[in-house]
């Protein structure tokens, strides 16, 4: 099964356009959808959770029409939104077995085998009879999956995951969700690059409603393979570097500034050849200098 986004548009009464003719094809696994805040990544999500109508455009999920079939598409849907709300009075256990009734699972049996095993795949089995308004950021987060897992859902929807939860909740998170691709599409989306180079076999990257970059995270990489060069200097010498070259990133370094900039040949300025990572990637094509890529699927349809 694969998603089919096509020509998908919308712009808000205020006159914001958060979605220009986005279209994506995506397969089973991982994929990552990665932009900064307020780059749309939310409102193309509500619209595949069909929460939200797009204003034009034609969304395929297998052989569903999302947009026409919202029924279908919620019995084979797994969600998990930035934020969501839990009743922290309520065990996890029993709040788990109420979703699960709403997903349709009556069969008491059927549903305490379930819950069971959602818990247990989610590491939270321990937890189970535990008040949720005790429970971590990233114990909630991994909750939220569990209730996204009802039903063994064809497609899931994951949005900014790891906000806010500490490192080593996160690489817990991020395992589980490595699990989730092998039998479904899982559509990560986030604005962290760490997330998406750890987890997804495929991207996009997307920022003012239009996807500036489709590409395999590795083939991306390599095609930055000697044009990213980088110097540590005084805070000082940043506006000259910025002048003269095609600065993508700065960061702070032991009080100093490590600067990464583009260029095809030596740019000079005592700056050396590094090897480019997916974080390169990003802020080259944010800033406007990367050439877009063609995944292997869409250059057959091409042909």
């Amino acid at each position: 099964m694969k998603l089919q986004i096509t020509n998908i548009s919308k712009t808000y009464p205020n006159g914001v356009q958060a979605l220009q003719d986005i279209t994506l094809t995506i397969p089973n696994g991982m994929y990552g959808l990665l932009g900064p805040n307020g780059a749309g990544k939310s409102t193309l999500m509500r619209i595949l959770a069909t929460l939200q109508e797009p204003d034009s455009g034609s969304i395929q999920l297998g052989e569903i029409d999302v947009l026409k079939q919202q029924d279908e598409v919620r019995q084979t849907l797994g969600y998990l939104p930035q934020e969501f709300g839990v009743y922290p009075k309520a065990r996890a256990e029993d709040l788990l077995d109420y979703f699960a009734v709403l997903k349709g699972i009556i069969n008491r049996a059927s549903r305490r085998e379930v819950v069971e095993a959602l818990l247990k795949q989610t590491n939270l089995w321990d937890k189970r009879r535990q008040k949720l308004g005790g429970f971590s950021g990233g114990m909630k987060q991994r909750f939220g999956v569990a209730v996204a897992l009802l039903g063994n859902p064809k497609l899931m929807i994951v949005d900014e995951p790891t906000a806010g939860l500490d490192p080593a909740e996160r690489v817990r998170f991020l395992n589980l969700l490595s699990e989730l691709g092998e039998n479904s599409v899982v559509l990560l989306s986030t604005h962290i690059v760490e997330d998406v180079s750890e987890l997804c076999t495929r991207m996009a990257i997307i920022n003012k409603g239009q996807i500036l970059q489709e590409a395999e995270p590795i083939r991306a990489v390599e095609g930055l393979q000697g044009r990213i060069w980088r110097r540590i200097v005084e805070k000082s010498v940043l506006p000259e570097l910025e002048r003269e070259h095609k600065v993508i990133s700065t960061k702070l370094l032991s009080g100093r500034t490590l600067v990464h900039i583009y260029s095809e040949e030596d740019p000079g300025s005592g700056l050396e050849l590094v090897q480019p990572n997916l974080e390169d990637v990003y802020f080259t094509t944010m800033a406007g200098y990367a050439q877009k890529q063609v995944l292997p699927q869409e250059r057959e349809v091409q042909l």
